[in-house]
């Protein structure tokens, strides 16, 4: 997956199956494409992929791990919303260019990314579908009219995900990440899906677990240190 930003985890690699002495060739052109790019990127490797044998013929590719994550789902049949925690607090989903510019400002600083993607970052939301048919629905919150969080909606076939959940530096452990990804999940449910995941940072799991959802795996993540 190329995003054409130069942020690591938002390019992916992922093997759906336990890599093999064969797959050792398409792992170079993989390394030598993302470095003809110049795109850092992350090779995820879930349950369904590990192995043993797996992590020596990334390690010997020169990939290392650098953490696994969390990776959780939740239930909506009987998801039920509270209203928010705050009458100041609004969320709605992003359905113009200039909402989607401040979705696109606030997640960038919510992430903390290097200045230098910027620019990057910046072309890749603008690509973002924000159409009614969309299978993205994004969303914004706001308090007291101030962009403070972020997040997004993908759903294919039967499965629904939460993507790009982020709070601003000066704004957290308010309960504005809890508010976003239950936006997502209501607009998840509202549209016939009963279940949804997500995968999460340690921090963040404990924020998703208030929302009902429960980790079922981890999955291990790789990058290509730069020489």
């Amino acid at each position: 997956m190329n995003t054409g930003v130069n942020i690591s985890d938002i390019n992916w690699v992922w093997n759906e199956e336990p890599l093999n002495s064969n797959d050792i060739s398409d792992i170079e052109f993989i390394k030598e494409l993302y470095q003809k790019i110049n795109l850092r990127f992350w090779w995820w490797v879930y349950p369904c992929g590990q192995s043993v044998e797996t992590t020596h013929i990334l390690q010997n590719a020169g990939l290392r791990l650098i953490t696994s994550v969390p990776c959780m789902a939740a239930n909506l049949i009987n998801f039920y919303s509270e209203p928010s925690i705050s009458e100041n607090l609004k969320v709605s989903q992003v359905k113009n260019k200039n909402d989607l510019f401040l979705w696109r400002e606030t997640s960038f600083d919510g992430f903390e990314m290097h200045q230098r993607a910027r620019k990057q970052y910046g072309d890749f939301v603008a690509s973002l579908d924000i159409q009614p048919s969309s299978k993205q629905k994004i969303f914004l919150a706001y308090l007291k009219g101030v962009p403070v969080a972020t997040s997004l909606l993908f759903t294919h076939e039967n499965t629904a995900g939460i993507y790009y959940v982020s709070t601003l530096p000066a704004f957290r452990n308010k309960g504005f990440g809890l508010e976003i990804t239950k936006a997502a999940m209501r607009a998840a449910k509202e549209a016939g899906f009963q279940e949804i995941i997500l995968q999460a940072t340690p921090l963040g799991a404990t924020v998703y677990q208030r929302a009902g959802f429960k980790e079922y795996c981890r999955a291990d993540i790789y990058i290509l240190p730069r020489s």
